[in-house]
């Protein structure tokens, strides 16, 4: 929780509705707010363009993949064993530990680095009960109907196999149908992901985590990079500012 909510919360709690209601109002009229209406300095943030048009990787690692690689460093044991991760293995070889087997998924012909090509919603030649570990970031929200995805990484683990998933939440839209090949349909929020994701692994066998803050989504918004933050800009964590999503995923069984 971010500490400058920490004194709000603490009023909600002891203050009645009533006597809230009174002092904003009372603050409104008499323009009392802090820092007061109208004061803030928006700076290098005053455009109607972005600072960055990719996300920032013209300037440094973006954001969102510093929260991305946090969470895969925070969970580099699961990455072990026979591995599936999609486009490419960076992940699995970054952070891996006793990897025996790096595949790779692509939804159509022509990764020359895939090993195995096939739409996740529909994916009976994927044999069940395969992999120990599944790499599945940034990808869930270009999939127009997740259930049926989250189905078939759930089918394809191991008993006790881990599915490590990240979405955007607060982001910039990152695909259009009709610019590109992909389209980007949904943006999940930590009780989303928790929900949808235990309607299939169960509710014990997942773990949602997020990432962020105003200042880093602000940033991540404008397409600035990590490097161009202070430490406790990134790593502040605001349950309200849901920059990256994050869930571990695993299927019951033997470990």
């Amino acid at each position: 929780m971010s500490m400058d909510t920490l004194p709000r919360r603490i009023a909600r709690a002891l203050v009645p509705a009533s006597a809230r209601d009174r002092i904003t109002a009372f603050r409104r009229r008499n323009r009392l707010q802090w820092p007061r209406a109208g004061t803030i300095d928006f700076g290098g943030f005053d455009r109607l363009r972005p600072v960055s048009d990719v996300f920032g990787y013209d300037r440094g690692r973006p954001i969102d993949r510093y929260y991305i690689e946090a969470f895969l460093a925070a969970h580099a044991a699961d990455i072990t064993g026979r591995c599936l991760e999609l486009g490419d293995p960076a992940y699995t070889e970054r952070f891996g530990r006793n990897v025996t087997k790096a595949d790779v998924l692509h939804y159509v012909d022509g990764n020359p680095q895939a090993t195995i090509v096939g739409d996740l919603t529909d994916a009976p030649h994927i044999p069940s009960d395969s992999f120990d570990c599944i790499i599945f970031t940034q990808t869930v929200q270009m999939i127009y109907d997740p259930r049926p995805a989250f189905g078939t990484l759930h089918r394809i683990l191991k008993p006790g196999g881990v599915a490590l998933v990240t979405s955007a939440g607060i982001a910039k839209i990152g695909r259009r149908l009709g610019r590109d090949d992909w389209g980007e349909y949904w943006h999940f929020t930590q009780q989303s992901m928790t929900r949808m994701a235990g309607e299939i692994w169960g509710p014990d066998q997942v773990e949602v985590t997020t990432y962020g803050n105003v200042m880093s989504a602000c940033a991540f918004l404008q397409g600035l990079a990590a490097e161009e933050l202070e430490p406790h800009h990134l790593d502040t964590r605001d349950e309200d500012f849901e920059v990256i999503v994050a869930a571990r995923l695993q299927k019951a069984g033997a470990t």
